[in-house]
């Protein structure tokens, strides 16, 4: 007999198999989000081509000015904040394309987004937008957040300007990333998706570049929310692919290309946008719209000491590794417009 206020052995095996159906429940949820195309690549870096050397020297150029000689860029600081777009705007202009403002109000001055076109040429109506936010956060220079992919999306309009690719990629340069105005009717890249939405623009995929210059070799160099952290390696050495559930199969597509392309370690990841991280930057506002986006990134917020901090700057950055990410993802936006 039982002893009483004690399950009984049909007891326990009901207990016992509830927990096991909800134990392979979430190891089917893990799968069907964590599962990615392709491997990492894993060992050390071939060296870099002479095309790689200078696109790296380019990239620490860029960095460099908006984040050395310009330094911090925001509302507070607008001269800086206009300079730097007043940079960007000759740099997309010199490799040969026209650039259009958005220009808005925030803060009682005027504020712009910088957008330039290459059109597609058989399905022009589809548009790929590779984006990144060029202010930095108050009190921040902002080297890696976000010089480096601002940067990198400079020399992706650079490789790809004149290409006849049948979808068209629009590069656009957003203000107003960061606090106050995140996920705010301020924030650049959501007065642009807004605006997108209200002209029934098509655009079927967003990459966020977002903090794409700091590495780590060590073992236990890289964080993580949970549950990432059972997923995922300690090492901060790869570039992540990062997108919310509705917006996997862009994420499995970019990371395929990515992997099948470049020889660098990377991570990709389709995860509810709520897990801490997850939906900061841009692409938020693509989400918020219904269009599918994703970030790629360094996940500074989980690797890089001076994230947000007054010693963001320029010297921290692996330039290297960073031409290496940019020249993958150029290719990532050129498969991407093939349609």
């Amino acid at each position: 007999m039982e002893a009483a206020g004690k399950p009984d052995r049909k007891g326990w095996r009901a207990v016992l198999f509830r927990w096991l159906i909800i134990a392979l429940v979430m190891i089917a949820g893990g799968y069907h989000v964590f599962r990615m195309p392709g491997r990492s690549h894993d060992g050390p870096l071939r060296p870099l081509t002479a095309e790689e050397s200078a696109l790296r020297d380019r990239l620490r150029s860029h960095v460099r000015t908006l984040a050395g000689e310009i330094g911090e860029r925001h509302v507070w600081r607008h001269r800086a904040l206009d300079r730097a777009a007043g940079y960007l705007e000759g740099e997309l202009r010199g490799a040969g394309y026209a650039v259009a403002d958005q220009a808005y109000t925030a803060e009682g001055r005027e504020v712009r987004n910088l957008e330039a076109e290459l059109r597609g040429s058989s399905a022009p109506e589809e548009i790929i937008v590779v984006g990144a936010h060029y202010d930095s956060v108050s009190g921040s220079p902002g080297a890696n957040d976000n010089a480096s992919g601002v940067a990198a999306l400079i020399e992706i309009a650079h490789s790809l300007a004149g290409w006849p690719l049948p979808r068209t990629v629009r590069f656009v340069l957003f203000t107003n990333e960061e606090p106050p105005f995140f996920k705010t009717g301020q924030m650049g890249s959501l007065v642009y998706a807004r605006r997108a939405r209200l002209r029934g623009e098509r655009i079927v995929a967003m990459l966020s570049l977002e903090t794409i210059g700091y590495y780590a070799d060590a073992p236990g160099s890289q964080h993580y929310p949970f549950p990432l952290n059972f997923f995922y390696p300690s090492k901060g050495n790869f570039i992540g692919f990062v997108g919310n559930i509705g917006s996997r199969r862009l994420v499995r597509r970019a990371l395929a290309t990515f992997r099948g392309s470049t020889a660098f370690p990377s991570e990709g990841a389709a995860v509810p946008g709520g897990i801490i991280g997850v939906d900061w930057s841009d692409h938020w506002s693509f989400w918020h719209e219904g269009y599918p986006a994703l970030m790629v990134t360094d996940t500074a917020l989980f690797r890089y000491h001076h994230y947000h901090g007054p010693r963001d700057t320029p010297e921290r950055l692996d330039y290297g590794r960073m031409a290496r990410v940019t020249a993958g993802l150029a290719r990532v936006v050129a498969e991407l417009a093939q349609r």
